[in-house]
């Protein structure tokens, strides 16, 4: 009896920390400013197929609309009302995605913006997404309800009323980021608003939450709106599944709000991990990838099981957020196929893999002053729909990374080894390296600028393996390279450093 009650008290502390994947799915894809539509056809076409896990989605809620025709993709996050429609669609696009998305086992995770509401210079009777009323200057928005008795201004002890200092933490959570309305949280009425709307997506069927802004509130905030979030629709997840909660906070080290504050709520967003890792890749201020020995928590990461790791996102790949220029993105196309690998076949974090658009990319003073650009859009604003080529890369501009053939087969290599432990770790003292999964996969990179032949101690059966980036297994050949595994578990690896992908991936699940 008193040991089932502590497994349940310890099962119930953990709940917000699992992403609720169906078994043998480890990663998940944020399809950036994609339409519902899209995302379930998507769903159904292509990310259950490969085992992608789940989607992380741009913020269901209505929002401010900018007058300019560009609609920027910052829009999405000046929430107006707590309603369901937005470029990417209305609540009855919505239902039917998570619906369909769930049906076929890859689970939905909306971006929560409840920090604050839209910037205060919004003004009055500005156009919105569902058409509600409100008065920024007033701090009216009559489609929640809140008024000016909802929001953080007397507890803002700037000039400004913005946030001026990152080293004063009260200032942080209290005052205003970048001019958005900053609610107050501590309220019971705001809490309660905020609960609403989320236990509503929860009723459709969303697996969990992206929150965002997440630094910008106090965690026992946070906690308190958490608390009061059903469990997930049991439709779909087994009764008394929790949402998945990560919170994003932009801890670089050097200030006082650091993730750790967040992990009595859930997940973390562990952005030193893209900004340290590009940097290495990047082969920056001397680091080499044989440094990458102890990744994880060696390098002052937060604890793997509170960690979700991505390369890039939506932010930083624009130069905001967190890492500045040594970000990888995929206008960094080799370097970055050889990061997004590194992860995904690497045991720390949950997974996390960007899905983005191109924009007309213009620098002044080596600034793109281009990155406010909204998605791609008709003539009338609308987001255009996501084509697929006969060569099943996308059109219209969209970029669709987990759709390269390198990202969607380490997304395959990472479910293939889940569970099995980091091992066999190789390096040639440079930009040389290998490891394994176990007994069940094996990857090496060569980010030397010379020629790479060695042989390497695996722990996987012997026969020939497909490698899974030059190409892949297809009935009873392989489209790309082969490795031969001899019985002692030995194999040659020869890979040249002007390849277009200098990296070679084998697991189980791709031997002939």
């Amino acid at each position: 009896m008193g040991v089932y009650f502590l497994l349940f008290i310890v099962g119930l502390c953990w709940a917000q920390y699992n992403p609720n994947t169906q078994p043998g799915r480890t990663s998940i894809v944020h399809l950036f400013e994609w339409r519902w539509a899209d995302i379930a056809l998507e769903c159904e076409r292509y990310l259950a197929p490969h085992g992608f896990g789940g989607v992380q989605i741009s913020p269901p809620n209505e929002n401010l609309v900018i007058a300019d025709p560009s609609h920027p993709w910052w829009e999405r996050y000046q929430p107006v009302s707590y309603k369901l429609c937005t470029r990417s669609g209305n609540e009855t696009e919505f239902r039917d995605m998570v619906t369909r998305c769930n049906n076929v086992g890859v689970y939905v995770y909306a971006d929560a913006v409840v920090n604050h509401m839209c910037g205060g210079n919004a003004g009055a009777g500005n156009h919105s997404t569902c058409g509600s009323y409100f008065n920024a200057e007033s701090e009216d928005f009559p489609a929640v309800p809140y008024s000016a008795w909802d929001f953080n201004d007397a507890k803002c002890k700037t000039r400004s009323g913005d946030i001026e200092d990152y080293q004063d933490a009260p200032q942080v959570r209290n005052c205003r980021l970048v001019n958005l309305l900053d609610l107050a949280l501590e309220k019971n009425y705001v809490r309660s608003k905020i609960a609403e709307y989320m236990n509503y997506l929860i009723d459709i069927g969303v697996a969990g939450f992206r929150i965002d802004a997440a630094k910008h509130m106090w965690p026992g905030d946070v906690k308190a709106i958490l608390d009061e979030l059903k469990d997930l629709n049991t439709t779909w997840f087994s009764a008394g599944a929790k949402p998945f909660i990560y919170q994003e906070v932009i801890d670089l080290g050097g200030e006082p709000i650091t993730g750790s504050q967040y992990f009595g709520n859930g997940r973390v967003t562990e952005f030193k991990y893209g900004a340290k890792l590009g940097t290495v890749i990047r082969k920056w201020n001397g680091e080499k990838m044989a440094y990458l020995k102890n990744w994880g928590e060696g390098w002052g990461f937060v604890p793997s099981d509170r960690a979700l790791v991505f390369v890039d996102n939506h932010d930083n790949q624009r130069g905001h957020g967190a890492g500045g220029e040594s970000i990888l993105t995929f206008w960094d196309a080799r370097l970055y196929k050889m990061a997004v690998g590194f992860m995904l076949a690497h045991p720390y974090g949950f997974t996390r893999v960007m899905s983005s658009y191109r924009w007309p990319r213009y620098f002044q003073n080596g600034v793109d002053i281009n990155d406010w650009v909204g998605p791609p859009s008709n003539s009338d604003g609308s987001t255009k729909s996501v084509t697929i080529n006969a060569d099943t890369t996308c059109g219209n501009d969209w970029v669709c990374e987990h759709r390269w053939r390198q990202i969607r087969n380490m997304v395959v290599f990472r479910n293939v080894v889940d569970g099995q432990p980091f091992s066999n770790w190789w390096d040639n003292g440079s930009n040389q390296v290998a490891f394994g999964r176990g007994n069940r996969g094996f990857i090496v990179f060569n980010n030397d600028d010379w020629y790479m032949n060695v042989d390497l101690q695996t722990e996987l059966p012997a026969g020939t393996y497909c490698d899974v980036i030059s190409g892949q297994k297809e009935g009873s050949g392989c489209t790309g390279k082969q490795v031969y595994v001899s019985s002692d578990g030995k194999a040659n690896f020869q890979i040249s450093n002007s390849d277009e992908d200098p990296f070679v991936a084998i697991h189980v699940d791709a031997k002939l």
